[in-house]
């Protein structure tokens, strides 16, 4: 067996356990318990029912059945002095034995410890899905040795060891490619379903598949040290941060038992039917309050980072359903960046735009200057013959001196003109970014104008982001005021604010929150962090493989791409929606219809029991399709 066959054989192994987790997967030795449980108390009920078992039989499988229930119950009434579902069944299920209606109360019993299995099972299955839509990372690893390659436990790599990774593997591990060229899938990471191409200095992040061609990769980091690991506990721990919606929820089951039981007491004195009394108390029970917010969050929490969108919990999944105000910082996020070359001028007739282009190009090919590599890579995307200058120098701050093909060049700003005894020209145009003077043999004869472009696709988000009810669009810049207008103008923005330090961006947030607005702001997660801390929701773009951006926000985009906030904004809308119509459908009116039949006595406890499985299904159904539901943005474009 080849090294590869054998590397496979142990993945697949090892990765067994990570699929997509079946019904068996989920069933474990005390879900099987409970569903013998269940179906004991279900079979002794259908034989009491047929005349066949005797009543005391009846009686132990409801102790039986009672004693789970009876047990959380308690221990909820002990430590967190809260009367739940368990408790209220408990004594609806007492009460029908001690008035005369044992069956409907086994019935009643069972039709309860369904409902909680079935809600018990899909919050697991919404839970692992978040494995299963994310991927997984291999357990074992080919290393490069000087004595050949080996097979090893991700356990037994280390910092700096080198892993191979071919076509059709997973990478084990973050880390930075030696050598090798390949097609990544990062879709795990990103969301991103189209491969990148990798190459040596490439960035490569564990959980991603090589589609094609093979890398050594240098390891940087290793089990929950990688991005993949921190995504996972990140995603798996929002739960834990509860929605207002779902905090209302628990709070009003809290309350609503007690103010039950005295309307019971009130129907029981005025009808002495306790039959009637069994049917109420079956429709009055606040069990599905529990289940209408967390199946929802957890759903949309594993959707979105399919998508390579983290959600640190349903607070915030809320907030961003209700935002409708939208602050963006603008570089970085509405624009790339990174300067660009958007224009280049000659001042002397004999000099072409292509001569001044390639005489910067050859002064600013060795500095590392993000101008100057904007010069240097146009220079090369119009494919010009660029010089190497004999000369070198660095002026901090001014720009660089060179010499190139026996003449001295310079190119910098103005100040770095008035040092050499150049006079700046007169710019008849508007600049339309940075102005970098090129001067040859102390005469200045081009200007390149440098700017920081729009991103890709920003115009089109913003324009949905409004469709989807964001009343206002405002950016908060440190650039210039001109450059900051320039932008907003471009974007259809309504207001600026510009040359602002961090904290100022932070005082225009609270002026915006105190007009009345809730305030969403975007930013790149580090130089933003108190305004994205200070606003309802902060959403931190490109936070890839960056740690900072991830501790910063409470939503964080793993790529770049300006439609995943409306794709995150669409998603917190849906599961909003979903949420209330699981309260005021799925509860509300069911429970409402159900109370009113009883009261009316058209139906007794036995349809009751049966009839409130149904809230219990719908509330299930509804709020785990969001997991795979197609969702419609503003532009009624499905994203899958």
């Amino acid at each position: 067996m080849t090294i590869t066959n054998n590397f496979q054989e142990k993945t697949d192994q090892a990765n067994a356990a990570q699929s997509d987790p079946s019904f068996n997967a989920l069933m474990t030795r005390d879900r099987w318990i409970e569903v013998a449980r269940i179906c004991f108390v279900g079979l002794v009920s259908l034989l009491f029912w047929l005349n066949i078992a005797p009543i005391q039989v009846l009686w132990i499988a409801v102790v039986i059945g009672l004693y789970p229930l009876v047990k959380v119950g308690v221990l909820d009434l002990v430590r967190e002095h809260k009367i739940g579902t368990e408790i209220f069944v408990t004594i609806a299920t007492g009460i029908a034995l001690a008035g005369g209606e044992p069956l409907a109360g086994a019935v009643l019993m069972s039709i309860i410890l369904i409902a909680e299995f079935i809600a018990d099972l899909n919050t697991d299955r919404a839970r692992a899905s978040i494995h299963a839509l994310i991927g997984s990372v291999p357990q074992m690893a080919t290393i490069r040795e000087k004595a050949g390659e080996r097979i090893v436990s991700i356990s037994e790599l280390r910092v700096g060891d080198i892993v191979l990774v071919r076509a059709g593997e997973k990478m084990p591990v973050d880390g930075t490619v030696i050598s090798g060229n390949a097609s990544v899938n990062e879709a795990a990471i990103t969301g991103e379903s189209l491969p990148g191409e990798k190459q040596a200095d490439s960035e490569v992040l564990a959980g991603t598949l090589v589609e094609s061609g093979a890398l050594d990769v240098r390891t940087d980091k290793i089990g929950r040290d990688t991005m993949f690991a921190r995504i996972i506990a990140l995603v798996e721990s929002a739960g834990d941060q509860q929605a207002p919606v779902q905090k209302l929820a628990d709070r009003v089951a809290s309350w609503l038992i007690p103010v039950v039981l005295m309307f019971l007491l009130g129907v029981y004195f005025v009808t002495h039917d306790i039959r009637k009394i069994v049917t109420l108390l079956i429709f009055t029970s606040p069990a599905e309050l529990g289940l209408a917010t967390p199946l929802v969050m957890i759903a949309a929490i594993a959707r979105a980072a399919r998508h390579g969108v983290l959600i640190k919990g349903g607070l915030y999944l809320e907030s961003l359903a209700k935002v409708n105000l939208l602050v963006f910082d603008k570089t970085g996020t509405l624009t790339a960046g990174r300067p660009k070359v958007v224009r280049v001028r000659s001042l002397e007739p004999t000099f072409s735009e292509d001569e001044i282009l390639a005489f910067a190009a050859a002064a600013d090919r060795r500095s590392s200057h993000p101008l100057a590599q904007a010069v240097v890579a146009l220079a090369a995307e119009r494919n010009l013959a660029v010089l190497e200058p004999s000369e070198f120098e660095v002026l901090q701050g001014r720009g660089v001196r060179a010499t190139v093909g026996g003449q001295s060049v310079l190119v910098g700003n103005a100040k770095l003109l008035s040092e050499n005894n150049i006079a700046a020209p007169v710019l008849d145009q508007e600049v339309l970014g940075i102005a970098i003077f090129l001067a040859l043999d102390g005469k200045a004869v081009g200007v390149l104008e440098l700017a920081d472009q729009v991103r890709a696709g920003a115009k089109e988000a913003i324009i949905r982001l409004k469709a989807s009810g964001i009343q206002r669009i405002v950016m908060l810049t440190g650039d210039s005021q001109r450059v900051a207008q320039r932008v907003a103008a471009e974007l259809e923005i309504d207001e600026v604010e510009a040359e602002l330090l961090p904290e100022q961006k932070v005082d225009s947030i609270v002026r915006l929150q105190k007009s009345g607005y809730r305030v969403a702001m975007v930013g790149d997660g580090i130089n933003d962090a108190p305004a994205l801390a200070r606003a309802e929701v902060g959403i931190a773009m490109g936070a890839r493989g960056t740690q900072a951006a991830l501790e910063a926000a409470d939503i964080a985009l793993m790529t770049d791409d300006l439609n995943k906030i409306v794709f995150v904004r669409t998603l917190a809308r849906r599961s909003y929606r979903t949420i209330q119509e699981n309260l005021f459908v799925g509860v509300g009116v069911v429970h409402v219809l159900g109370i009113t039949a009883a009261l009316m006595g058209w139906i007794g406890p036995i349809q009751a029991a049966i009839l409130h499985l149904g809230p219990d299904i719908l509330v299930f159904v509804n709020s785990v399709k969001l997991l795979r539901v197609r969702i419609e943005d503003s532009t009624s474009t499905p994203i899958q």
